[in-house]
């Protein structure tokens, strides 16, 4: 039977680009090798939570300027600590138990990569941010 760390593991999409080295700094190491992956992972999650964080902010985000937009999505997730820190469950639910140890040692480095990268795939995704019909209904 294979162990919850097994499982998580062969579900992590690889990521060719996220090279790991001798020379790389521990943060950078776990940054390439376990919140890329993840992140990657939940990317799909993601998108739907930032929409529902949206509807829940009465859709502002949708009558704001391009660059307000990005800002917003800044603000959101560097600023508005219960959204950051409900992101930073969905990634750290995903570490292995050797993973959450590694982590523990250093969380505030290891958190700010990890909303950097969040918030950067966000703003590469503010396409799918576009006003619904169907935003509309809700």
């Amino acid at each position: 039977m294979a162990t919850r760390s097994q499982d998580l593991l062969s579900v992590r999409p690889t990521i060719p680009s996220a090279k790991i080295n001798d020379n790389m700094s521990f943060d950078e190491r776990f940054q390439n090798a376990t919140l890329r992956p993840i992140i990657k992972m939940q990317h799909d999650l993601f998108i739907i939570v930032f929409r529902n964080y949206i509807a829940k902010h009465k859709n502002v985000f949708y009558d704001l300027s391009i660059p307000k937009q990005l800002a917003y999505i800044d603000n959101a997730i560097h600023k508005d600590m219960k959204f950051r820190n409900s992101v930073k469950g969905m990634i750290i639910g995903q570490f292995t138990i050797e993973e959450y140890a590694l982590y523990i040692q250093n969380s505030s480095a290891l958190n700010k990569r990890m909303m950097n990268i969040v918030k950067t795939r966000l703003i590469d995704s503010i396409q799918l941010f576009k006003k619904s019909k169907l935003l509309k209904a809700v």
